[in-house]
């Protein structure tokens, strides 16, 4: 667990994605089967889950919103990625890789590029998943699964796109990114130098 300007980090554990906390909103949830982990790291940074009131989800797979369930807060999510979501398609949420099964659960607020989350501006990146989002403030990109540090970018075999992903990360690499937030792995303080490996390489494919 670690803080980077006013966003707590939360190091995914298992298959769980990483959790990022800022103001009262929480950025994907993870599987909710390490839901322990995160009630303690809430706790360790000074965090009550009465400080919350909603979840942002980067995009609508389990390992990012499992945890939706174990959290009486709002959900915001992707329009796109919210009707499966929704519908509980346990295909489309990837559910079923995990052996498990999501159910129907409500998004509150279906998010479009250009809606605003505190001062993170939703930027709609999809490639991994129809409906994947990042949050960018100018500086900081929390990149769910479309990016990684290390140059690596979201899996396209599980209702992506290769074109979609290809579009998403050549608009990401114009951005000027300091610290990129990733949903999986280490996050970086280099952004545009590892969004733009990614690019790269996915453009050579």
């Amino acid at each position: 667990m670690k803080k980077i300007e006013d966003i707590l980090m939360i190091e995914g554990r298992g298959y769980d994605s990483n959790i990022y906390v800022f103001e009262d909103v929480v950025v994907d949830t993870g599987t909710g089967e390490n839901i322990a982990y995160f009630y303690d790291s809430l706790k360790n940074a000074g965090i009550t889950k009465e400080d919350l009131s909603l979840i942002v989800n980067t995009h609508n797979h389990y390992d990012h919103v499992g945890g939706n369930r174990y959290l009486d807060l709002e959900i915001a999510m992707h329009q796109e990625d919210a009707i499966p979501f929704e519908g509980g398609d346990d295909m489309a949420t990837a559910a079923c890789m995990f052996g498990r099964s999501m159910g129907k659960m409500k998004v509150d607020r279906k998010l479009k590029a250009g809606d605003r989350i505190g001062k993170y501006e939703v930027l709609h990146t999809p490639g991994h998943t129809p409906g994947g989002i990042c949050l960018y403030d100018g500086e900081t990109l929390i990149s769910g699964d479309t990016v990684f540090a290390g140059g690596g970018f979201g899996r396209i075999d599980l209702g992506g796109n290769l074109n979609d992903m290809i579009n998403s990360l050549n608009r990401l690499g114009k951005l000027e990114v300091k610290n990129l937030l990733p949903g999986h792995g280490p996050w970086t303080d280099h952004g545009s130098e590892h969004i733009r490996w990614a690019r790269d390489l996915l453009n050579t494919l």
